[in-house]
Formats: C-alpha cells, sequence, structure tokens
C-alpha cells in the first residue's frame, strides 16, 4: 500500500470522471498508454481491479475494489489541493504571525505595522499579546518588542531610541531643562521595577539622585492620573507621552532632564534558531521602516518641553 502515489489516484478519479482512459489522459496532460501504466501500478498496490473494462466504446466501471479506493482518493486529493493551496499562501505570506508587544508600542508603532501587514496580505492571520514579563516570553512567539536588552539564545534588533521626560504639573519644576538633582527625594510615581525601569533608576543612583516612589504602576494612564492628582511626578519613554497625547495636554508639563539619562531602547527579538516564515519577515522589514518613520516624525515634530 505504500506505493500508491497520489498521481495513481488522480487517474483513478479522473478515469471515473471521464468514463475512458483517453479522455482521463487529455484531461490530466498523459497519454494514454501512461495512464494505464498508472492504473496497472495501482492495481498491483491494492491486490485487484479497480475498473471493468467492457472494451469497445462503452465507458469502463468502477469495481467493488475500485470503489473503495475512489472513495479515499477523492478524501486525499482534496486534502493534497489544499495543502497546496495552504503553502502556496504561506510562501506568498498570507501565513500566521504571533508577537508580543507592550503597551507604547501597541498604541504607537503596531497600528502602523499591523495595517500595512494587511493591506499587503488581506488573508494573513495575526495575533497580538500584551503580557510585560521579565525576561520576555519569547519561545512561544514569533517577534516580541522589548524595551531593553536580555540574555539567552535571542536575536535583537534595535528599532529605536526612546528618550526619558520628566512629566509634572504646570508651575512644579522651573522651565527649560530640569536638573536631575532637582529630582533627589521628589515624591515620583514610577513604572514596576522590570524591563528598562531598573536601569534607569540605577541610572539616576549613579548621579547620586534617589527619587522618594510613591507608587508603581505598569499603566501610563494610572501614573499619569498620579500627577495630575499632585501626587508626585514621572519620567516617562518618549512613546509613553506621545500614545497619550500629552504634547497638547494643558493640565501637564513635559521637560527634558540635565544630564539626560540614557534612554530607552525598543527591540524586536525572536529566538535564535527559529526560521522565519515569510510573513515574518516581512513583519520585520515593515517594522524597521514604521520605527525609522516614528522616530523621526517625533524628532521633527516641533512638539516643545517646558
Amino acid at each position: 500500500m505504500t506505493d500508491i502515489g497520489l498521481r495513481y489516484l488522480a487517474a483513478l478519479a479522473a478515469i471515473a470522471d471521464e468514463g475512458t482512459f483517453a479522455r482521463a489522459a487529455a484531461r490530466l496532460g498523459y497519454t494514454q498508454s501512461t495512464v494505464s501504466q498508472q492504473i496497472a501500478a495501482l492495481e498491483r498496490a491494492v491486490g485487484g481491479a479497480v475498473f471493468d473494462r467492457p472494451g469497445g466504446p462503452k465507458p469502463v466501471q468502477v469495481t467493488p475494489l475500485g470503489a473503495v479506493v475512489l472513495a479515499h482518493a477523492r478524501e486525499l486529493l482534496a486534502k493534497a489541493t489544499a495543502m497546496t493551496t495552504a503553502i502556496e499562501r504561506f510562501k506568498a505570506g498570507d501565513g500566521r504571525i504571533d508577537i508580543g508587544t507592550f503597551q507604547s508600542v501597541s498604541t504607537v508603532v503596531l497600528p502602523r505595522v499591523v495595517r500595512r501587514l494587511r493591506d499587503e496580505h488581506p488573508s494573513c492571520d495575526i495575533r497580538l499579546f500584551e503580557e510585560e514579563t521579565d525576561p520576555p516570553q519569547v519561545s512561544e512567539l514569533d517577534l516580541v518588542f522589548y524595551d531593553c536588552r536580555v540574555g539567552g539564545d535571542l536575536e535583537h534588533l534595535k528599532l529605536l531610541d526612546d528618550p526619558y521626560l520628566l512629566v509634572a504639573t504646570p508651575g512644579a519644576a522651573p522651565a527649560g531643562p530640569v536638573p536631575l538633582a532637582c529630582l533627589d527625594g521628589a515624591p515620583m510615581v514610577a513604572y514596576p521595577p522590570t524591563c528598562d525601569q531598573p536601569r534607569l533608576e540605577r541610572e539616576l543612583a549613579r548621579h547620586g539622585v534617589h527619587p522618594l516612589i510613591v507608587f508603581r504602576a505598569a499603566g501610563n494612564e494610572a501614573l499619569l492620573s498620579m500627577v495630575r492628582a499632585g501626587l508626585g511626578w514621572a519620567i516617562l519613554p518618549r512613546l509613553a507621552v506621545h500614545a497619550a497625547g500629552l504634547w497638547d495636554d494643558t493640565t501637564l508639563r513635559l521637560h527634558t532632564l540635565q544630564p539626560a539619562p540614557h534612554p530607552r531602547q525598543i527591540h524586536l527579538l525572536w529566538q535564535s534558531a527559529r526560521s522565519h516564515s515569510p510573513l515574518t519577515e516581512r513583519t520585520i522589514a515593515i517594522t524597521t521602516q514604521v520605527a525609522h518613520e516614528i522616530s523621526h516624525e517625533l524628532d521633527d515634530s516641533g512638539a516643545t518641553t517646558a
């Protein structure tokens, strides 16, 4: 039975449909002798005749054994056709991609990436997972956005630098760049100590700056609400500021810091040993382009700080 090839089953189905070996051969693009040889090989494999051949102009008849084989042949041929179609769609970029993300990337970067992917490949299956873990969970995903370099068997593609800004209520901080020294002992709201936040706090400590962290939250809106309420200042990356629309927010003021902390770095991660699908390769290319555009737009937007 292992000697049964799809071409034998295709010949069986074509003859059953057309009624003669000659018409089946014309449909398949073979010679009649080739089709006869394929059916002979099939009959040897199944151990009996699959057609009764009355001779003359009369159409051939499927034998009882042939009917059993034909029923399964049609199922196998349909599955083979579906597999071929799926492979062709996969190679064309209409596969599935699983992407890990976090809030400011989800708001600013990914919408552009998803829109362009869907424009190019309307049938692609894009699945997004927003769960910030430290370290990032890359093993089950094709690509992961992350805001710092991590160890392990991972590839890192740096997308952009994301400078930090001080967020305060109007008049709470002096106009212009705010010296880091002003933050020593000052009440601050901040992200939990995961991802890039520990590096930022270590950098402040190296400058002798030890803010009083009075509230931690992963959500940008929670932190901004507490700044508006006067609980404390916040140091947030520019993408988060942009995502929240703070450039035109009259309830808050944005300040650069002097000296400026090293910016957060947004990376795209994937497992080193993983082979990329065409859709993943295209996603990497589009994401790189989008990140470049966003970085330049923010640099050139004319958005000012107090």
